[in-house]
């Protein structure tokens, strides 16, 4: 008989050393219970709108199910690049544009691209945990920028920023508006960090999927850099279909890139998922094409969700809830409790609430919680209010 493995079966420390998601590991103890109210995933409520479920069935009744090009259908980026041009002002070629499985897939992209073991990267936090975790993954080095509160609102501290910002930097990961908090940076901030990116040679990766949810009616989008960049910046916008379509379960999304990525960009998506199936093509095309009237509807709910939730969140003893700009969250803490993850978990068990602790997007989020209000019934959102003020008042 052989002997014994000499050797365990262990995967490399980087992934060993990946912390599992909280979000998740909340909502384990409530998903499948009747009596519970889940705001605790990024995602509208309502389905996918019927004119894109409409496109991918036609797709798959025309037989469209082989293998496509890397970078997607011809179709779906030149739909991708007049939808830029649309929204920004500016025209965005063809050979800059990727078609990926995701957003998500796009920023780990654009990682592998990008960096390499002991890189420094700076990320503006709390932020979505992938984004803080890829980098990592990868044998990089994450450094924290943390957003703050002042005069009632998230604010980025500019001067920190810069001074993070050194020669030996490799990349700034900027999300905007952000996920948790809605901070969404503005132009002059923009500027400034494309001043000093461009002085020291630094990469920006952008994830720029809630651009389209800014709560100002009178803005199209929040501030892109594809609005300000030149031909050659070290700039990647990574953009996703999911929340501003609806189309979170779908996973398709788009990447912008100097044209001298456009063959690399190619090579990566060849070696992860190698192409989008084709029927999801379609239905993004679409989406691009003729879904202002949908984007325009859902960001007139989001307004009006976000406030009712922070009205009545803002009459609950204890509540503290900071303005934002976008996003689809509402990202407030409650006087004395400083254990954001016992807390969301004691609102599960104890009064049928379901949130995300503000840990599961770095310690500068620990006492926070997030509340998604993508939420097309308003009574449900009073209804989980009605539960916290129950669980203050205990």
């Amino acid at each position: 008989m052989p002997s014994a493995p000499s050797f365990p079966a262990q995967p490399r420390a980087a992934i060993q050393d990946l912390g599992g998601s909280l979000i998740r590991e909340v909502a384990n103890t409530g998903m499948g219970c009747a009596d519970v109210l889940a705001f605790w995933f990024g995602e509208s409520d309502q389905p996918t709108p019927q004119f894109i479920r409409d496109a991918a069935a036609r797709s798959l009744d025309a037989g469209e199910t082989f293998y496509s090009q890397n970078l997607g259908r011809p179709y779906l980026r030149e739909a991708i690049a007049q939808y830029l041009a649309r929204l920004h002002g500016r025209e965005v070629g063809v050979p800059r544009i990727g078609a990926v499985a995701s957003g998500d897939a796009g920023l780990m992209l654009a990682n592998q691209m990008l960096l390499s073991p002991g890189d420094r990267v700076v990320a503006i936090t709390p932020l979505w945990p992938n984004l803080l975790e890829m980098p990592r993954i990868l044998g990089a080095q994450v450094v924290r920028v943390p957003l703050a509160v002042c005069e009632g609102r998230w604010a980025l501290q500019l001067d920190r920023l810069m001074d993070a910002l050194t020669p030996g930097t490799r990349m700034l990961v900027l999300n905007s508006p952000n996920n948790p908090t809605g901070w969404t940076i503005d132009e002059e901030g923009m500027a400034a960090v494309l001043a000093r990116c461009r002085q020291h040679g630094i990469w920006i990766l952008c994830d720029d999927v809630y651009e389209r949810l800014v709560y100002d009616p009178a803005l199209a989008s929040a501030p892109s850099f594809l609005r300000y960049c030149e031909r050659g910046d070290r700039i990647v916008s990574v953009n996703s279909c999911s929340k501003a379509w609806r189309m979170t379960g779908w996973r398709v999304g788009w990447m912008v890139v100097p044209e001298t990525l456009e063959a690399d960009l190619g090579k990566v998506i060849e070696y992860n998922f190698s192409c989008i199936f084709e029927p999801i093509q379609r239905a993004a095309a679409v989406a691009l094409a003729q879904g202002e009237a949908h984007v325009a509807q859902l960001r007139a709910g989001l307004v009006d969700s976000r406030r009712l939730l922070v009205d009545a969140l803002r009459a609950v003893p204890g509540v503290e809830v900071p303005d934002a700009g976008g996003a689809m969250y509402v990202f407030f803490r409650l006087q004395g409790y400083d254990d954001s993850l016992d807390l969301a978990k004691r609102l599960v068990s104890e009064v049928g609430l379901g949130l995300a602790p503000g840990s599961a997007f770095g310690p500068e989020g620990n006492g926070w919680l997030r509340w998604c209000h993508a939420v097309a019934d308003g009574a449900k959102l009073l209804d989980g209010v009605e539960r916290l003020a129950r669980f203050v008042r205990r």
